[in-house]
């Protein structure tokens, strides 16, 4: 098959987790002889350089500047009209416009798949007339829902006005697209409400089965290990809230506990809780040794949505994890068998104490994790869902040609 991607984000740098899927499906596409043509929008000039690293799973490659779009331009578009721009002129990105009508002028694409939400929402025009989808890597208003949660005052009240537009622009924009794909039933169940005919299926993340192997040690300190990308609020606010209420819970019953907080753009102020048993390290060339190193990985995530990509990880390292029910949303984990599910911080504690002390435990959870990653969580089975989709878009397409040639 022939497929142009349309990305609002490029496909790396791969520890921004939203670049995840374009990279990966790509790749994986590829390697199963289908061709693959990308139009992404950037950001800064350092993902523009780092095409090299990922031109060898696109036959065409072409970068855009993503547009700035305020608020008022979100408003102003869902009261005055063009929600779904008709030429170029009524577009945030004419370049991007014309670049896609460059695309499909030169190539007859089998499938026009879309990445992200309102970054590129706005091209419907222009893919309809292909069996076309769209992935919303991340359903912003149930976002906004959950952060509501741990917000007050002026920050409480901005979310709100936030969730309004997001709710709106929700309710229109995946509307007319020949399919939906969300990562999460959570995700789905969020957008039914506002669209019940909207046709959505959930594909979640995959992980790389070959670069994340299980090394099997089982260390010999308590380690606990959390890792995101800390410009993320929501893994910002897990990190203080592991290293200020529950580490010192589980310190008092087990002395020599050490934790790590390991990821990208960490602030002052979580640096500064570093000390003898908190280590709080910026991004690392290689996250498997710190998995490796870790007796547990814990997440204790409060806010957020979508697929998390760093439990995932932990699972395919084959590592016990302690988690709150929101951080393993949209995996199939089971409290007991493959997790360790836990709420307030008393209780994640406990249950960080609890596989600290039985080693049978941590090992029969950490197992039946990788064994559920390499059942249903590798990049290969996420690839063939897509591969599936494409072709039933294709045979929808064709069955309606079909049908409106007998109807004339």
């Amino acid at each position: 098959m022939d497929v142009l991607l349309i990305s609002g984000c490029p496909p790396f740098p791969l520890h921004v987790g939203d670049r995840l899927i374009p990279y990966h499906l790509a790749e994986q596409l590829v390697a199963r002889q289908h061709a693959v043509d990308l139009l992404a929008f950037y950001n800064v000039p350092e993902e523009a350089a780092d095409i090299p690293r990922y031109e060898r799973h696109f036959r065409h490659i072409q970068l855009i500047r993503e547009p700035r779009r305020g608020g008022l331009r979100y408003v102003r578009r869902l009261i005055g009209g063009g929600f779904f721009p008709k030429v170029a002129g009524g577009a945030w990105s004419k370049d991007m416009w014309k670049a896609i009508q460059e695309r499909i002028a030169a190539v007859n694409y089998d499938v026009i798949q879309l990445f992200g939400g309102v970054q590129v929402y706005e091209y419907q025009a222009l893919v309809k007339a292909y069996p076309n989808l769209i992935v919303a890597p991340e359903a912003y208003s149930l976002y906004l829902e959950n952060a509501l949660v741990a917000a007050d005052g002026t920050a409480r009240l901005r979310r709100q006005i936030a969730l309004a537009v997001a709710r709106r622009y929700e309710r229109r924009m995946f509307r007319g697209y020949d399919q939906v794909v969300v990562l999460t039933e959570g995700a789905a169940e969020s957008l039914r409400p506002r669209q019940p005919d909207l046709p959505i299926s959930v594909i979640p993340n995959g992980i790389d089965t070959d670069y994340f192997v299980p090394t099997e040690l089982d260390p010999n300190e308590a380690t606990l290990l959390f890792v995101g990308n800390f410009n993320h609020m929501p893994n910002l606010e897990a990190a203080f809230r592991l290293a200020r209420e529950i580490f010192p819970l589980v310190k008092r019953r087990v002395p020599s506990a050490r934790l790590k907080l390991i990821g990208n753009a960490p602030p002052r102020e979580l640096c500064d809780l570093a000390n003898d048993s908190i280590e709080v390290a910026g991004r690392v060339p290689d996250i498997r040794p710190y998995y490796e190193g870790a007796l547990i990985f814990v997440s204790p995530l409060r806010t957020g949505a979508g697929i998390r990509n760093k439990i995932l990880e932990a699972m395919a390292m084959q590592k016990p994890i302690v988690a709150t029910a929101l951080s393993c949303e949209g995996i199939a984990l089971e409290h007991g068998k493959t997790v360790m599910l836990a709420e307030s911080n008393e209780d994640i504690a406990r249950a960080i104490i609890g596989l600290v002390k039985d080693g049978a435990l941590r090992h029969q959870i950490a197992k039946a994790a990788r064994e559920l990653i390499e059942k249903r969580y590798t990049w290969g089975h996420v690839t063939e869902q897509y591969i599936v989709l494409y072709r039933a878009l294709g045979t929808a397409r064709i069955d309606r040609i079909e049908a409106g040639i007998k109807g004339n």
